[in-house]
């Protein structure tokens, strides 16, 4: 074991021995052991009677093992046995999150008395104030969470170099591997020794989570375009359902319902199971949530179940991201009670919540939301929304004249609402439609600095949009997910409701008091809004000649198929292989955020030029060779960066530790190839959700391609944004004709 971590111990053993109902106990153990020739030997375990759980840990030599016997005897003699053996790096099973046990490590014996709080594994009625009411506590596994590693700097100097190969000709390449291996060997070994010293500092968080806030709140670009996506969610399937009022209100109840499930530590916690029979089971959580939080997640790990990070949850509500000079800053209020609703640009606010933090009764909702729809004041002729799509610097300075002229009041009432309710007057034709006004709209009727914002279209088209700094995909995605079943499986507003007027009479429609500069300053916001996103065309393709079933059928991975096809679309369309990005969750890990897959490697390279421009020289097992070859290396590149061991955080992280300390950048960050690297062309995101109809966002470059895609079972389906600079119709049309040649592929078939 590192000598470090067992000097925070000490010598200490504790003990659980609580009966459960004349049952064999339910317990705990930890103990130092001595041992192996004077050398620490540590055992962790973890016992349960109620059959026996057994969790068994030991540090030898550097080299972390994980040894376990489950086997649960729950409820009317269910047995289920399992041996678990097998090795863990440290840098993946990290021993920091071992170090101090809260609670228990000033004593060498403690009782744990078991708590009479009881947690429902049930849903929860329409009336109910929440979801539903988890068997194990919504933060449970937070505190023991393993750390996110800090890569070996020799691991990311190769995987960095693997990039880079297929991007540059040889000459190139040689001048890149030259300052790369500079780097490793000098100012980049000092740089990783102080981002190692100040990683164990701070390990209450990860190494990326400063640096990553940093980068957002730093960027001065107009969020809108350049930071926030949407997802849309489906229909609900019973069309009545779909009016605008009816919808709206249904989704602000469920919304409500999530905020204060999570709140109340009642949400279930976000865990990925790789074996739901064993793990996603009331039998197991009725053991887990005795687990001291210090240690559930190794509980988890061994019926092969990985929580998630769950430490942005908190900013979802009554959150906004407050323009400042330079840097903005995250505001949370979550004394807040009410809504922010926007409607031609109004803005309204309404109490959601009573004064004992109880949802005020769904009918209320409604009316309130009834009286929005049908006020008849017009569309304001300076729309404050307008600003929020503007340069952050400029926004900042317009906000400070806005408090000056005695707005103070109603931007906090702004700032911490609930989240953004906008109500469009549209009628959205089709795909395309949708994703210009979810994405966009007409900088109008939106609030883009909100934590989130539902968007309800006239017909009942919904989407999300969100702000990107305060989190990722992963927390947004969850609360889609649940507010969609709830308000199709469970809505609380029904159509044909007779509507109250009285009962409307708490909303009140935001009048702030504008001069001639800041009508000015909207003026012009919305000027540079709608030049922006008249350059920006969308587009949408779905190829129905096959999906993910098919693709696991040939043993092929699905996400590197969709890959391959845009590498191979983007060489003939253009003729070259460009940088391309493709986010990865790195939410396994305390404070994780993302890492990155880069998806043009040597593999798809040669692929790809072997389907586009040397077809006749290959017959279909070659193609289909190179084609294996492609889903491996894709597998290992995405297994790589979800265990925060892809190479862009950790040189991204190098880079501001050295700006941090006023040094000037190595070469490696001069180097022209680290620059194109970075000027990611093909910026890709793939989501997979019942919930979710199609997602999507902006370029990252000028001359680059949005690419939002999924495979689903039985069709493949892309949503893509471009610039002038790109054509993005005909790159849709070879992303289909590379489908078609790579299906034909894997139907045996030889390509003409």
């Amino acid at each position: 074991m590192d000598e470090r971590a067992s000097a925070a111990y000490g010598h200490f053993a504790v003990l659980f021995f609580p009966t459960v109902g004349g049952a064999a106990s339910t317990g705990f153990r930890c103990a130092k052991e001595s041992g192996n020739g004077g050398k620490s030997d540590w055992s962790w375990r973890l016992q349960f009677g109620l059959g026996g759980l057994q969790l068994k840990v030991l540090e030898l030599h550097g080299q972390a093992h994980v040894a376990g016997d489950l086997q649960l005897a729950l409820e009317e003699g269910l047995h289920t046995n399992k041996t678990i053996e097998q090795p863990l790096s440290l840098q993946m099973l990290s021993v920091d999150t071992l170090r101090k046990p809260a609670g228990f490590i000033q004593s060498r014996w403690l009782c744990w008395v078991l708590s009479r709080r009881k947690y429902g594994s049930k849903e929860e009625t329409s009336s109910s104030s929440y979801l539903h009411r988890s068997l194990v506590p919504t933060m449970h596994y937070q505190k023991s969470l393993p750390r996110l590693p800090v890569p070996k700097l020799e691991d990311t100097i190769r995987r960095y170099l693997a990039a880079q190969q297929p991007l540059l000709d040889d000459q190139q390449f040689k001048n890149t591997e030259k300052v790369a291996q500079d780097f490793l060997a000098g100012e980049g070994k000092k740089l990783q020794e102080e981002l190692l010293a100040q990683d164990k500092k701070n390990k209450h968080t990860s190494y990326i989570s400063g640096p990553w806030f940093d980068m957002y709140l730093s960027a001065r670009e107009p969020v809108v375009l350049n930071f926030n996506p949407f997802m849309s969610l489906n229909d609900d399937p019973r069309t009545e359902y779909n009016q605008q009022l009816v919808r709206a209100s249904n989704l602000v109840c469920s919304a409500v319902r999530f905020m204060k499930t999570l709140r109340a530590g009642l949400l279930e916690p976000e865990v990925f199971h790789l074996d739901p029979s064993r793990s996603d089971t009331d039998a197991f959580k009725k053991v887990i949530r005795w687990v001291p939080a210090s240690l559930s997640w190794y509980g988890a790990y061994m019926v092969n179940a990985y929580p998630l990070d769950m430490s942005q949850y908190f900013r979802l509500f009554n959150s906004t991201r407050i323009p400042r000079p330079g840097r903005d800053q995250l505001f949370t209020d979550p004394a807040g009670r009410h809504l922010l609703v926007m409607r031609k640009g109004n803005m309204y606010v309404f109490d959601v919540l009573d004064g004992a933090g109880n949802m005020l009764p769904p009918a209320q909702i409604r009316d309130n939301l009834s009286c929005i729809l049908s006020d008849d004041a017009p569309a304001p002729r300076f729309p404050l929304g307008a600003l929020t799509a503007e340069n952050r610097d400029v926004w900042a300075g317009l906000r400070d004249k806005l408090v000056a002229a005695g707005n103070g009041e109603d931007l906090k009432t702004v700032d911490g609402a609930l989240f953004c309710l906008c109500l469009d007057d549209v009628t959205l034709r089709d795909s395309v439609d949708a994703s210009h006004n979810m994405l966009h709209g007409d900088g109008v009727n939106r609030w883009f600095d909100k934590s989130f914002s539902i968007i309800v279209a006239q017909d009942g088209h919904t989407a999300i949009n969100f702000e990107h700094s305060w989190g990722d995909g992963v927390a947004v995605l969850r609360f889609l997910n649940e507010i969609f079943k709830d308000t199709t499986q469970k809505p609380l507003v029904h159509p044909g409701a007779v509507t109250s007027a009285h009962s409307a009479s708490g909303v009140r429609r935001l009048s702030f008091k504008l001069d001639d500069e800041l009508r000015d300053g909207i003026k012009k916001a919305k000027v540079g809004f709608d030049a922006a996103v008249s350059q920006l065309t969308i587009d949408a393709m779905q190829f129905t000649g096959g999906g993910k079933e098919r693709l696991k059928k040939c043993q092929v991975s699905p996400d590197a198929v969709a890959q391959l096809s845009f590498q191979m679309a983007f060489l003939r369309q253009y003729g070259r292989t460009v940088a391309s990005y493709e986010s990865c969750s790195t939410a396994a890990f305390r404070h994780g955020r993302t890492d990155t897959i880069r998806p043009a490697s040597v593999f798809t390279k040669r692929c790809a030029h072997a389907f586009v421009g040397e077809r006749a020289r290959h017959d279909a097992g070659r193609l289909l060779h190179m084609l294996r070859q492609c889903s491996d290396h894709h597998g290992r590149l995405t297994k790589e960066a979800a265990m925060g061991q892809g190479f862009d955080r950790h040189l991204f992280a190098l880079r501001c530790l050295a700006a941090t300390a006023g040094r000037p950048p190595h070469d490696l960050y001069a180097d022209p190839a680290y620059d194109a690297i970075n000027h990611n062309i093909l910026s890709t995101s793939t989501l997979s959700s019942p919930a979710v109809r199609l997602g999507g966002f902006a370029p990252v470059v000028a001359d680059g391609l949005g690419v939002g895609y999924g495979v689903h079972d039985h069709w493949i389906g892309c949503n893509v944004s471009g610039y002038p600079a790109r054509d993005v119709a005909r790159f849709l049309q070879c992303v289909r004709q590379s489908l078609e040649d790579i299906f034909a592929v894997l139907d045996g078939k030889a390509l003409a």
